[in-house]
């Protein structure tokens, strides 16, 4: 540790921290723009120019280390005079149009410019003019006159989103940031930028010109996309969703957020929203009240059971549920006698040991590891946000490992792709899980060829270090001998020190799993219910199947009763009844995400419409049904009763499944990035993006 002094204050910090550091760790403010504390240091703005004893002249206070005995002025009158001297070069070119500026109320710029700033400029020439870059449909590069040249945006594109999509071209006051030559910005966490852009350079292209931030509330939510559960700020203008930006948590997405989290907001306000209940009569759509469509679902319900016995009756629910959704399905479900429940949509192997499968470690520890294997998946598509703490283990020196289909790019070293067939992934492992067994002088599970191309490199690589993980993304999740993998990973684990677990696919995948969305016994899973003959009556929790299911819904036409509960009209063609539930902002309930941490939040804005909670739907069709454990008064009543108190002892991705390395027969279904849910699918710019026209699912 090193000790100094800052404005008379004693502080202590670690060897090799810079000045603003120790001051961020004493309580005093710096002003700085250039420096931010998840990227390299620049030292190009000077704004944190500070006065330190026997130094010469003014320091920047981010590149300058700490030393033993230094003594630091941030106040003094050579302190200020630096730091007001900048801000007058700053503001020499900057155009000054705070009235009309999207970044008004919230530019670092602006603020600092009220204590740093003069009254007038000294200077009278005509300022520069940066003309607007056009770099996709997320990002606004209209108004890059007011940049200053921080490059923030430049560093973490190469940094953290690992593809330098910006830089800067030319010099001195000629300088501008931009893409390469007719490039646009495509990163999937691109809006992240936005965010650490101190004035109004880089703005939200949805968001620009709809309102000023000091109208709008800001409420605090996670994510309902993927299994990282990233921790969002909803900000909301006349019960309107306006905008979304990332509340910081360390443990799960740190500061960032996946354009996806970001975006998706625009579906909350589609014409696509259902906002009243819907029959179908004689082919016809009309609009009912709730107590006529809830009355019409219970009477049908009852005669179906009457006419066709419990089994006749099923439920698909989406895993981007709440859990107290999901735990109400499986109530109702359980309660009317059917074990037809299945969240598991796009499975294609649907044995299943009563176990919870999650990370096997913590989203944090990805950051730290020193090799990785992944197995089955476009991690950097399918989780951007577990991928970004992969790559800063990347950039730290970790060995990543992949077993894919296609050679993706991860924007990241990668240190060996075995490239197979996904029909063949259960032998190709088995070869890896062979070089293992070969150099632990050890008998494999079952026989691999230990020479085959890059497995050598692979068991070499698991086999060193401390901290290892090995991964099965969405495409091993859904293949069909998804169990021969999970054993396979689990010995290569156990045999290399590694920990084993899945990344995960949806917001609530782990929580679905806690409250048995699924059949425990007789019943049927998702892609028997989408092919059976028997089946009368289903329910369609925030599904759609054409989009969601590794089967097509082609038998759903024949069933007499399909209930859809969704935010938007969506299975037109062969639901009989559509009720309008609440999306995740405005709905309280809780996710549970791929390391086994539940996170609740509350609902932001006032349901839409008749629109109502889905919990509160199952509650009053439960009551209606004559079921016992209907009688909730509160979410918080059914979160007691849904949220097991022992999470972390049910979390386990043990497995002693037979490995069958014979070929599959059928491929994995995954959802590409911005397919994955009914939010994403309805949002108008992340449609816009180059991701999304790739196509709406890959295997």
């Amino acid at each position: 540790m090193v000790e100094l002094q800052i404005d008379g204050k004693t502080v202590q910090v670690a060897e090799g921290s810079v000045v603003i550091q120790a001051a961020e760790q004493a309580g005093t403010f710096i002003p700085h723009f250039c420096y931010h504390r998840k990227l390299s240091i620049a030292a190009n703005c000077r704004m944190c120019l500070v006065d330190i004893e026997k130094a010469p002249k003014p320091m920047p206070a981010c590149a300058t280390p700490v030393t033993q005995g230094m003594v630091v002025h941030t106040k003094s009158d050579r302190a200020i005079k630096a730091q007001k001297s900048v801000m007058e070069f700053l503001l020499i070119n900057h155009p000054l149009d705070c009235p009309i500026c999207d970044q008004g109320g919230e530019c670092q710029l602006q603020d600092l410019a009220v204590g740093y700033g003069g009254s007038a400029s000294r200077y009278e020439e005509e300022k520069r003019v940066v003309f607007h870059k056009d770099v996709g449909p997320l990002v606004s590069m209209e108004e890059m006159s007011r940049c200053i040249h921080c490059t923030r945006c430049v560093r973490f594109g190469q940094e953290i989103a690992g593809s330098m999509e910006l830089g800067m071209s030319h010099r001195g006051e000629h300088s501008e940031i931009e893409a390469f030559v007719g490039e646009t910005v495509d990163s999937e966490l691109s809006g992240n930028m936005i965010d650490i852009c101190p004035v109004g350079a880089l703005t939200s292209k949805p968001f620009r010109y709809q309102a000023r931030t000091w109208e709008l509330s800001r409420r605090k939510s996670i994510s309902p996309h993927d299994a990282t559960g990233a921790n969002l700020i909803v900000q909301v203008k006349n019960n309107r969703v306006m905008r979304v930006v990332p509340l910081e948590n360390e443990d799960v997405n740190e500061c960032w957020i996946a354009d996806r989290d970001r975006f998706s907001y625009e579906a909350l306000n589609s014409d696509d929203r259902l906002t009243q209940p819907m029959l179908k009569q004689n082919g016809e759509w009309i609009t009912v009240d709730w107590s006529t469509a809830l009355e019409y679902v219970a009477n049908g319900v009852q005669q179906i059971r009457t006419s066709h016995g419990d089994a006749a009756l099923a439920c698909l629910a989406s895993p981007h549920s709440t859990l107290e959704e999901l735990y109400l399905a499986t109530q109702l479900m359980r309660g009317l006698g059917s074990d037809n429940i299945d969240s598991r949509l796009r499975a294609a192997d649907f044995q299943h040991d009563g176990k919870v499968r999650w990370l096997g470690t913590s989203i944090a520890s990805l950051s730290s590891m020193e090799a990785v294997l992944v197995i089955g998946s476009n991690v950097r598509k399918d989780q951007p946000l577990l991928a970004q703490r992969i790559r800063q283990a990347a950039r730290k020196g970790a060995k990543v490992f992949a077993l894919n289909e296609h050679m993706f790019d991860w924007a990241m070293p990668v240190s060996q792709t075995v490239l197979a067939e996904p029909s063949v992934w259960v032998q190709a492992l088995a070869d890896i899980a062979a070089a293992v067994a070969q150099l632990k002088n050890t008998h494999p599970p079952v026989a691999g060829n230990a020479n085959a191309p890059g497995v050598q490199a692979i068991a070499t690589g698991l086999l060193n270090g401390e901290r290892k993980a090995v991964l099965l993304g969405n495409a091993a999740a859904h293949h069909a001998k998804a169990s021969s993998l999970l054993s396979l990973a689990q010995f290569i684990a156990q045999q290399t020190g590694a920990s084993v677990g899945y990344l995960g696919e949806a917001a609530n995948s782990v929580g679905a799993q806690l409250v048995s969305a699924r059949p425990l016994n007789q019943g049927l899973n998702a892609a028997q219910m989408l092919q059976s003959h028997s089946l009368k009556a289903m329910f369609l929790l925030h599904t759609e199947p054409a989009h969601d299911c590794a089967v097509q819904p082609h038998r759903l036409d024949s069933v007499d009763m399909v209930v859809t509960m969704s935010p938007f009209k969506t299975n037109m063609d062969f639901s009989d009844v559509l009720l309008p539930v609440s999306p995740f902002t405005e709905t309280a309930g809780t996710f549970v995400n791929t390391e086994g941490r539940a996170q609740s939040f509350h609902g932001v804005v006032k349901p839409l419409g008749e629109t109502r909670p889905a919990w509160k739907v199952f509650r009053v069709l439960g009551s209606m049904l004559g079921l016992p454990g209907f009688d909730f008064e509160t979410i918080e009543q059914v979160r007691a009763q849904a949220l097991p108190a022992d999470v972390a002892s049910r979390l386990s991705n043990e497995c002693h499944a037979a490995i069958d390395v014979s070929p599959a027969t059928q491929a994995p279904v995954s959802a590409s990035i911005y397919q994955l849910d009914p939010l994403v699918r309805r949002s108008h710019a992340l449609q816009m993006t180059a991701d999304a026209k790739e196509g709406a699912v890959h295997g």
